[in-house]
């Protein structure tokens, strides 16, 4: 892919890019609404919006790029602890989006999942992302993974628990889990790891974040906050990602 479209200032990053061997996919941590909000004399729910506007540009770009898999971390289970004008804000943010994804999935062959516990959403954000599903379905294209009242623990409590009620059915046997069968039963199931985690915002841990599915992610962390993530940032991620050997426990070009 070409990158002469590109700004003078992201085709210098963007060459370092090489778009025929990208990550397959990509996991964000969308961290720093408040504070970048909060740095401009704004409410923290000013942040968020902004913050909505740059994973819609971003979400896009992944897309047009040829990512196969990205997946944000949009509302944790902790998430609930904020004020509550803020959780409101970000609901409706939701909703807003969701809205405009099942007029827009189709047309774009995007593909929309969600992985948490939804049961805690009202009914409406539940339906909405019923609908996602549905449609998502039908598509082949780049497939968003929307983590929304999610926690890397919360999900292997989970999983573990799903496992032991098929053990009590006759379902399954304690002698037969493996790392395979396990992964089938997490929020991410048929779903492959990241391959390269983000974090914007300036933090440098994983905040319960697909505690499993990173366990050999090469991670990349930005002092940027989220609302001012752009595609040259993008490009610098990936191209750190490029730069590292990925080893997987075992040994290449005499390291130890």
């Amino acid at each position: 892919m070409g990158v002469s479209w590109f700004s003078k200032k992201e085709r210098d990053v963007a060459g370092q890019v090489d778009f025929d061997h990208l990550p397959r996919h990509i996991a964000i941590i969308l961290d720093g609404n408040g504070r970048w909000a909060k740095k401009r004399g704004l409410p923290r729910t000013a942040g968020h919006k902004v913050g909505a506007e740059t994973f819609r540009s971003i979400a896009t770009y992944c897309r047009d790029i040829g990512i196969d898999y990205l997946t944000v971390y949009a509302f944790s289970t902790e998430n609930w602890k904020r004020p509550k004008d803020e959780v409101d804000t970000i609901m409706a943010l939701l909703r807003q989006y969701l809205l405009e994804a099942i007029d827009t999935m189709e047309r774009d062959n995007v593909r929309l999942s969600f992985m948490g516990d939804l049961s805690v959403l009202t009914e409406e954000l539940r339906g909405l992302a019923a609908q996602c599903n549905e449609i998502s379905g039908r598509l082949t294209g780049c497939q968003c993974n929307i983590c929304v009242n999610y926690g890397g623990r919360a999900e292997l409590v989970h999983a573990a628990q799903r496992f032991a009620r098929d053990c009590l059915m006759g379902l399954a046997e304690p002698a037969g889990l493996t790392e395979e069968v396990f992964e089938g039963y997490l929020y991410s199931a048929g779903i492959p790891s990241p391959d390269l985690l983000i974090r914007p915002g300036g933090e440098q841990r994983l905040s319960n974040f697909l505690l499993w599915q990173c366990a050999y992610s090469e991670f990349y962390y930005t002092d940027v906050l989220w609302p001012d993530f752009s595609k040259e940032e993008l490009h610098r991620a990936i191209a750190a990602y490029q730069c590292r050997n990925r080893r997987f426990g075992g040994v290449s070009g005499g390291g130890v």
